[in-house]
């Protein structure tokens, strides 16, 4: 096996809510996985599991309250910003709505050009951000054609890995394939690791080597993705994949991620 590219090792996030009996949410507790150089690892629950949670904490935009983060073997667990931004490059993020992504007073080509003069990957003079230089803009695109740039923004700076947060599911049906047949091949061909969140079993299933089940914080069972379906090894995780084939139904608890 090759070393992993990230490592989350006993992670957990709490935030402060006056309103619960101990005063914090348990958005994430006390998770471990890794994801290999290349490896598609979906992250697959119900709202509320704490999946964008972990994600972002994952890209240190949110801190963790314990556990560590490793990247490349590198603890960035609690780095302050300046030491931080040499490992930004490497971690990027497709959020989930693609209409919110953008700027409306930017063109999509300024909008991905942004984190190449702030990387300094390339000198204004060639990063393309004339206001003339992409003519489409966050107003007068579809949600498939600025998904398509969000993708394309983040693989701008080259990154070792991508957390792509429910990225299909604001699409319309018809354009869902398009993204996820696109998101294999710029995997496929650029040799990314990607952690893929998702509600959609389906999709996790189509495009995922490797699924972590997420339940209150939790990570319940992970495991090869065939696996997971064939033979999934918790009750909640049959539960779930028994909702595909209208038998079983998971339970309902839910904690704010």
């Amino acid at each position: 096996m090759p070393e992993p590219l990230a490592e989350l090792l006993k992670l957990s996030v709490r935030f402060r809510d006056p309103h619960r009996p101990e005063g914090v949410v348990r958005a994430v507790d006390n998770v471990s996985l890794t994801i290999a150089p290349g490896e598609i690892l979906g992250l697959v629950g119900e709202s509320g599991s704490g999946k964008t949670t972990l994600g972002k904490t994952l890209l240190r935009l949110h801190e963790p309250s314990s556990g560590r983060i490793l990247l490349r073997g590198k603890d960035i667990t609690h780095l302050g910003e300046a030491a931080l931004r040499p490992h930004r490059r490497a971690m990027q993020m497709v959020f989930q709505d693609p209409l919110s992504s953008f700027n409306p007073r930017h063109s999509i080509g300024a909008a991905i050009a942004t984190p190449l003069l702030l990387h300094r990957v390339c000198p204004r003079t060639r990063s393309g951000c004339r206001p003339a230089s992409v003519r489409a803009t966050r107003t007068s695109s579809r949600g498939g054609q600025l998904q398509r740039a969000a993708i394309g923004r983040a693989l701008a700076m080259a990154p070792a890995l991508i957390v792509a947060d429910e990225v299909v599911s604001k699409l319309d049906v018809s354009v869902r394939a398009q993204i996820l047949n696109l998101l294999r091949a710029v995997q496929a061909q650029n040799g990314l690791a990607m952690l893929f969140i998702t509600h959609d079993l389906h999709v996790a299933r189509f495009l995922c080597h490797r699924i972590g089940v997420m339940h209150l914080g939790k990570l319940l069972e992970i495991g090869p993705t065939e696996r997971i379906f064939s033979d999934p090894a918790h009750d909640y995780t049959r539960a779930l994949i028994g909702t595909l084939h209208g038998i079983g139904t998971p339970e309902h608890e839910r904690s704010p991620a």
